[in-house]
């Protein structure tokens, strides 16, 4: 048994676990195509947005110190399409174009990854990476796949700096962080 982590939701909850099941048991027909961020994601959205269910948390994320950040499927939604715009205009990355994350899990990271993210809908390829990577890996990486972008950090950029020039393909750096630094651009800032 599990108890609704903000007030009661166990409509909502109830007509989408009723809905699966009948498709399960063959009363509804599946759909064709079938996209989480549209199809729910966009949804909850929307519903939030008439006042049909409240505007609870899609994100919520706690650093280390305690800062705090939550988003609505709303606030998520809006975000993360302006994180593809930023990859769209800013990096001119188009579908089929790589971009390589090296980032700790700080709310942007869930902006590039997450179904409604930036690169789910151009049709940008994202190719997560850890922050344990060497410099030798990232240029392993940049070549291997062709990347024509590279996000990280503003901590551990220094360390992916030496890989760069390497990279034939790469085209734009993005810098996740409060500061500025030569030759990348600040996601944060652009969003």
């Amino acid at each position: 048994p599990s108890r609704p982590f903000h007030g009661n939701n166990r409509l909502l909850t109830s007509q989408i676990v009723s809905y699966y099941e009948s498709i399960n048991q063959c009363k509804k027909e599946l759909p064709e195509y079938f996209n989480f961020a549209s199809d729910v994601l966009d949804e909850w959205a929307r519903l939030e947005k008439d006042g049909s269910k409240p505007a609870n948390p899609a994100f919520w994320w706690v650093s280390e110190e305690g800062e705090e950040v939550k988003w609505s499927f709303e606030e998520l939604g809006c975000l993360s399409r302006k994180a593809a715009n930023v990859l769209c205009e800013a990096c001119a990355l188009q579908r089929g174009d790589r971009v390589l994350a090296v980032l700790p899990r700080v709310p942007e990271w869930w902006l590039l990854i997450f179904p409604t993210a930036s690169c789910f809908f151009p049709g940008i390829v994202f190719i997560p990476g850890t922050s344990q990577l060497t410099a030798k890996d990232i240029s392993y990486r940049l070549q291997a796949s062709k990347a024509k972008c590279i996000i990280t950090s503003d901590t551990l950029a220094p360390a992916l700096e030496p890989a760069l020039p390497s990279s034939q393909f790469l085209q734009s750096k993005l810098i996740v962080g409060r500061g500025s630094r030569a030759g990348w651009l600040n996601l944060r800032e652009l969003l």
